[in-house]
């Protein structure tokens, strides 16, 4: 039986100051990724940076002081309108007259000035109404047609809304995390065993309806087929630039790869362009920042007093830093290249604010648990 809740502790302040230096850096790697871009092609050296912190970092963090002060049980009734809310955007998204084509794809609202990608929202909306749901006294995790079919088919949905955007990337870490809320909910090995099974065959049956994706495992498999000025070219330029950073790094600003080489160097590739200036020691801490930020996160999880606390933020917990360690992997070379943006450092106003929802959410969860 769960103690009771009437208790409120004072938040978990390492969680606190990982946060915030992971913030710092990212802002001040943005600055320094965005100049050349900025000028090169807005006439505006700030302007990436300038957009973070207007339709990014503002709105983020009202909604993580609004989030961290809210008791974070009564957004289980909100949990169900949340999710159709976000799926209604998914839809929108795919329409014509809504959605918007960057790259070749559509995955982004505009309202006025504002553009919007409903994908990045429906990591969370999709973690709360899983915790909600699982939490249920009445819902039996072991029961295969009270629990198991549900939850396939709600994830039939919201891959039938990405998998057009051409996101896979986004639709694994999706899958991913859902998985891990089920998983920690009790779901018995034989029912987990199909969904990881069912997971795989989405994710094969996606890289052989595009066949770029087969491309990026190519160059992942350092198959000889790779052209390292074709295929290969942006791991090729992405080792190069932490290669080139050393033990010291090059100086803030000082990137040679980001000028003209590096691909993506404000959203993808910000993790590499930090390595090349920075340096080794810098960029080590950083990846001990994330893990280190992620072990609070799951300590708050296991030391929750109620089980929707316990799945919310142990789900948020494995996004993070499973969203992070793909970033990182990709370009380091130790996991094929997906486009995922690295958590409060890549540029992107969507990821940025959903990420701070988030950590408002832990905020308050951690004030609520007893943490050793």
């Amino acid at each position: 039986m769960f103690k009771s809740h009437s208790q409120i502790h004072a938040p978990d302040y390492p969680l606190i100051i990982g946060f915030i230096i992971l913030l710092v850096l990212g802002f001040l790697m943005l600055t320094s990724a965005s100049y050349f871009v900025g000028c090169q092609k807005l006439n505006d050296c700030y302007f990436y940076l300038k957009h973070q912190l207007l339709y990014g970092l503002l709105p983020g963090l009202i909604i993580f002081f609004l989030l961290s002060r809210l008791d974070y049980r009564k957004l289980k009734k909100l949990a169900v309108p949340v999710l159709v809310g976000v799926i209604l955007l998914l839809i929108l998204v795919l329409l014509p007259k809504f959605g918007v084509v960057i790259g070749g794809s559509r995955r982004w609202l505009k309202i006025g000035n504002i553009i919007f990608q409903p994908s990045e929202a429906i990591k969370l909306a999709f973690l709360l109404f899983l915790s909600a749901w699982l939490s249920k006294k009445e819902t039996n995790i072991k029961n295969f047609s009270r629990a198991f079919i549900p939850f396939v088919f709600l994830i039939g949905i919201i891959s039938a809304l990405i998998i057009p955007q051409k996101d896979l990337s986004t639709l694994i870490i999706i899958i991913s995390s859902a998985l891990a809320v089920y998983f920690l909910a009790g779901t018995p090995v034989l029912h987990f065993g199909y969904l990881f099974f069912g997971f795989l065959l989405v994710v094969a049956a996606a890289i052989k309806y595009e066949p770029y994706r087969l491309q990026r495992l190519l160059v992942f498999s350092r198959s000889p087929e790779i052209n390292v000025n074709g295929i290969g070219y942006h791991i090729t330029q992405a080792l190069s630039a932490i290669s080139s950073g050393g033990i010291f790094g090059k100086g803030l600003g000082r990137s040679a790869q980001k000028i003209s080489r590096l691909p993506e160097v404000i959203s993808d590739s910000i993790f590499a362009v930090t390595a090349e200036e920075l340096g080794f020691i810098i960029t080590a801490f950083l990846v001990i920042v994330y893990f280190f930020v992620a072990y609070r996160i799951f300590k708050i999880a296991f030391s929750s007093r109620d089980k929707f606390g316990q799945l919310l933020a142990g789900g948020i917990g494995f996004w993070f830093i499973f969203q992070a360690s793909v970033n990182m992997g990709g370009m380091l070379g130790l996991l094929p290249m997906t486009g995922v943006p690295l958590p409060f450092m890549s540029y992107g106003s969507s990821d940025l604010i959903v990420f701070l929802a988030a950590f408002g959410i832990l905020i308050n969860i951690s004030k609520q648990a007893r943490i050793c």
